[in-house]
This record gives C-alpha cells, structure tokens and sequence, in this order.
C-alpha cells in the first residue's frame, strides 16, 4: 500500500516559519518527482511546489518565490517544504504528492498524501 504522510504543520505567526515533511512507503519512488499543493478554504487546490528525482530542478509558485524552499531526502524517501516569512494567505491544507513526470499538474500526479493544516495568524 502506497502511503505519503505529511506532517509539521500547525498555527505559526505571520512572519514566521514552519518546516513541513512528507514520509514515503510502501513504494519505490526512485524516478518520481515529488510535489507540494495547497487547498486554501474556499478555493482550489493549487501548486506550490515540486523537484526531481535527483534534486537538481525545482519550481515553485510565483506566490511562495523566495519564501519556500523544497528538498528531499531519497534515503530516506522524505521531502520537506520549507516556509519561511509566512503569511495570511499560506494558510490552507497543504499536499504532498507523486509523479513519474516532469509536471506542476496535479491531474498528473499519482499518489497524494491525506495533507497538514497551516495556519498563519496576525
């Protein structure tokens, strides 16, 4: 059974910072590239995030440009999503998913994690 389960999610203060992680099993996912999404209240899921197999490309939102920072940890099969200078409008429930291509759409995304509420107060 394939599992991503995310975790570090929480309340934070605007301006601050929280570090999210996402733990893979039950799969190889040698070859996948691992995404980050989120799903403000109210609204659509969106991409925020996502690098390669080997680490060596990434993409980001223009929204969390300079603020968020995406890496993983293949030993490990974990990929972590780095916020910082956090505001408002990041809070949402945020995904962490699999893919086999090199994309930012989520249709092409195959497995997807239960996802970790971030709360961003004033």
């Amino acid at each position: 059974q394939v599992q991503l389960v995310e975790s570090g999610g929480g309340l934070v203060q605007a301006g601050g910072s929280l570090r999210l992680s996402c733990a893979a099993s039950g799969h190889t996912f040698s070859g996948y590239a691992l995404g980050w999404f989120r799903q403000a209240p109210g609204r659509e899921r969106r991409f925020v995030a996502r690098v390669t197999w080997s680490g060596g490309v990434t993409d980001y939102a223009d929204s969390v440009k300079g603020r968020f920072t995406i890496s993983r940890d293949n030993a490990n099969n974990t990929v972590y999503l780095q916020m910082n200078s956090l505001k408002l409008e990041d809070t949402a429930v945020y995904y962490c998913a699999a893919t086999r291509y090199s994309t930012m759409s989520q249709k092409l995304y195959d497995y997807w994690g239960q996802g970790t509420q971030v709360t961003v107060s004033s």
